[in-house]
């Protein structure tokens, strides 16, 4: 844990007020649910991630779906890449998603393209470089909210993410969702 030298003060009602540096850094957002933990005399906030809670079912279906569509394929919460798996899955797995990405989520849309059909592909993560030529995200929703992504991409040069695949993951982000129904 790292100290920021921030005192607050906590009011009648035992509210607490979160920088907006802070909350900036971690985008945490008005609304945002957030989970507590203590230790003996020690309280900690995590932004409440709920397809977090069915961590192995969601590393179950990417993988899953990698190996049905042969892309690489991945599952985000609204902050980070949970799990990837396929080639380049490193440059992925755990890194924050893009603000491309969360404002996609933001708007519960799909996004299909392919650079071979003149498309616009969006960088998944902040940092790193992926030089993907086709994807496709579908945002998981829940109860009226995205909870994240299902994701496939592909560098192989004409790749297009045909009818089957776009399906297929259609599907994964549907029967994650269920789990929260």
């Amino acid at each position: 844990m790292k100290a920021t030298g921030i005192v607050r003060r906590i009011d009648e009602l035992g509210r607490v007020v979160i920088p907006k540096e802070i909350r900036r850094t971690l985008r945490i957002r008005e609304g945002d649910p957030l989970e507590l933990f203590t230790d003996r005399d020690e309280l900690m906030l995590k932004k409440y991630s709920p397809i977090a809670s069915v961590e192995r079912f969601s590393e179950g279906t990417a993988k899953s779906l990698h190996e049905q569509s042969g892309f690489l394929a991945a599952v985000t919460d609204t902050d980070n890449v949970l799990h990837a798996f396929g080639t380049g899955r490193k440059l992925l797995a755990g890194k924050a998603v893009s603000d491309e990405l969360t404002e996609l989520m933001t708007s519960r849309r799909s996004h299909l393209a392919s650079l071979a059909e003149g498309g616009s592909v969006l960088p998944v993560v902040r940092e790193g470089e992926c030089a993907c030529t086709a994807q496709l995200i579908v945002p998981i929703v829940a109860g009226g909210d995205c909870l994240g992504t299902v994701i496939l991409l592909s560098t192989e040069e004409g790749a297009v993410v045909e009818g089957a695949a776009v399906k297929l993951a259609r599907l994964t982000a549907d029967i994650i969702a269920s789990q929260f129904d």
